[in-house]
């Protein structure tokens, strides 16, 4: 890539030495994009802009939080009451998280349903994986961070599920709480890993962009770019485009903030941690409630093997099993729009996931019109791995797929024909 010119002479003088202003150019302005993406494609620079912003709210939080037991939950109390604006800065962070995640779901639906992780776009596909775990990871410990009673209570119950681990459970559950409870060392670890694993996400975005550049973004109909009359310049048409898209998620997101910021929150976190007193109902963050109707969907033993390994392994493999969805789906057709029984079966899964978030939300004791929740959890549990294990693998070779266009000019050209 040639270094362009510069008129300005300090730019000039670093061009020349970085041609870092040539590579954003390149990448971020004259970035050939398919000409037909639409609103769904708006939620990874959202998600973008998220990181920067929690990143940033947290940088600030960080100087006036005390990660320790006895002065945690009462730095986060003079946060909110003495630092000025610190109420607004917890409230961005702490809603800034359910944003986050709220973002990355559709991000992933959006994906899952154009068949971006189709080739050549497996590692880019995996890439993203890798980012929801590490969000997962960082929110996890953020969430145990206030010290309050769901805090405590939260942290001491997801650790302790690694004791299924045969043979070295144990060791990896002491090891996490630096003791044999969830104590002070279980805080400082916490504090630390949170506090890291966002610049680790940075990276990751990287490397995730790096990968989308080198074979260009999916587009609507999952044809490729056949030449320059399928793509039009990053900027102006597609900044202008995530900028309305920022503008109306902001009005969305600040609601919250400053009208219902407990709304995705937990009264019982308001209350200290105390180890000797424990909440009626644990329940995990929204964004986690799929996972924990799944975890405790699984009741029973199979042979030799405990019911609460096979959760815990049903579990985590709810989202490593999507590493291996570019495999699984054998179709040469990526987009559900020219797949009408994929198209179908995709909303159930969508739904099915919603199902899970709403069972996990609720204890398995619970009933719904005469039917207990455990046992909708446990199928929505079967379901989930059926469609992706059996149902996609199956679709991919029975399915005859609509006719593709000839290119993306085609398709978004008034009058062209399939």
């Amino acid at each position: 890539m040639a270094a362009k010119s510069y008129s300005n002479p300090i730019v000039k003088w670093i061009e020349y030495r970085l041609p870092i202003f040539s590579f954003l150019d390149h990448e971020l302005n004259e970035y050939p994009t398919p000409r037909n993406l639409n609103y769904w494609w708006n939620f990874g620079s959202l998600a973008g802009i998220i990181l920067v912003i929690m990143i940033a709210t947290g940088i600030v939080l960080a100087m006036s939080y005390m990660p320790h037991v006895n002065y945690a939950f009462e730095s986060v109390e003079r946060i909110m009451r003495d630092v000025n604006y610190g109420w607004l800065l917890r409230y961005i962070h702490s809603n800034g998280g359910s944003a986050f995640f709220i973002v990355v779901y559709i991000h992933l639906f959006r994906g899952m349903y154009y068949g971006s992780y189709k080739a050549p776009r497996e590692l880019l596909w995996i890439i993203g994986v890798v980012i929801l775990l590490a969000m997962m990871a960082t929110a996890f410990m953020g969430y145990v961070l206030p010290w309050g009673q769901m805090s405590f209570w939260a942290a001491t119950v997801i650790t302790n599920l690694f004791s299924a681990v045969p043979l070295v459970g144990e060791s990896i559950v002491t090891w996490l709480w630096g003791g044999f409870s969830v104590d002070n060392p279980t805080l400082n670890r916490f504090y630390s890993l949170h506090y890291l694993l966002p610049f680790v996400i940075f990276a990751l975005v990287f490397v995730h962009l790096w990968a989308l550049h080198v074979h260009k973004s999916n587009n609507p109909t999952g044809v490729d770019i056949k030449g320059p009359q399928d793509t039009i310049p990053f900027h102006p048409y597609y900044t202008i485009k995530d900028t309305f898209g920022l503008g109306a998620f902001m009005i969305v997101f600040m609601f919250f903030v400053f009208f219902a910021p407990n709304f995705f929150g937990e009264p019982d976190n308001y209350i200290k941690a105390n180890p000797l007193v424990t909440p009626a109902h644990i329940v995990p963050e929204w964004y986690f409630l799929p996972y924990y109707a799944i975890l405790r969907a699984i009741t029973f033993d199979i042979w030799f093997i405990p019911a609460k390994l096979i959760g815990v392994a049903a579990m985590f493999g709810s989202i490593l099993i999507l590493l291996f969805l570019p495999w699984l789906d054998r179709s040469k057709v990526r987009s559900a729009t020219f797949r009408p029984i994929y198209k179908q079966v995709f909303w159930v899964f969508v739904v099915d996931c919603i199902i899970l978030g709403w069972v996990g939300a609720n204890t398995p004791d619970a009933d719904f019109h005469g039917v207990k929740m455990l046992w909708i959890g446990q199928a929505a549990t079967f379901y989930y791995f059926f469609h992706i294990v059996i149902l996609i693998p199956l679709i991919s070779v029975l399915e005859t797929p609509r006719a593709l266009p000839d290119s993306i000019s085609q398709a978004v050209t008034p009058g062209g024909k399939s």
